[in-house]
């Protein structure tokens, strides 16, 4: 029996799925709140501690996560589901690691503005809204395309990963695309 009919075999949780996706809902409420939150509100770093090296690291880890997406995608598609799998879990972690030192950066930082002109500064803002509004708008299914596959829902899993797939890649690239085209400016 193959690696992956072996995976496609397992039996469906849904009870379980049930209950995770109640608590995905919760989660991305949390995160939500908590992204608006960052925007207003500014928390005192002791003396001497600076969160400004943030920046390239959120950069350096959303490249990290592109790739690992890419490789994941890579993985599957040579039936190497336990590899996928592994990857994919690396990637949310990268995902997760991302998003808490973001906010932090954004609650002990002021925002840094972009100073350039012209075409640029069209493209710079293009790029930094869809970069915002798609990584809002997958943050809900990319957790429910994890619980589909945790709890054994490969046909759901499949049906909402050839969609949000693509959205969370797209985040993870022009994430470190804006913070290059900003990063004269900080």
């Amino acid at each position: 029996m193959s690696e992956r009919a072996e995976w496609l075999g397992r039996p469906a949780d849904e009870a379980l799925a049930s209950k995770l996706k109640v608590a995905a809902w919760i989660v991305s409420a949390v995160v939500l709140l908590l992204v608006a939150a960052m925007q207003r509100i500014r928390l005192d770093l002791p003396e001497g501690w600076n969160t400004g090296f943030l920046p390239p690291f959120h950069a350096a880890v959303n490249a990290l996560a592109g790739l690992v997406l890419v490789v994941a995608l890579g993985f599957i598609r040579r039936g190497r589901v336990a590899a996928h799998r592994a990857a994919m879990l690396v990637a949310v972690g990268l995902s997760v690691l991302f998003l808490l030192s973001y906010v932090a950066y954004h609650m002990t930082n002021d925002p840094t503005r972009y100073g350039g002109q012209g075409l640029m500064r069209g493209v710079y803002f293009f790029l930094l809204i869809t970069h915002i509004v798609t990584a809002a708008v997958s943050f809900p299914p990319i957790l429910f395309t994890l619980i589909a596959a945790l709890t054994n829902r490969f046909q759901a899993h499949r049906r909402l990963a050839r969609w949000v797939f693509p959205l969370w890649l797209y985040v993870a690239v022009t994430g470190p695309v804006c913070y290059l085209m900003l990063r004269p400016y900080y």
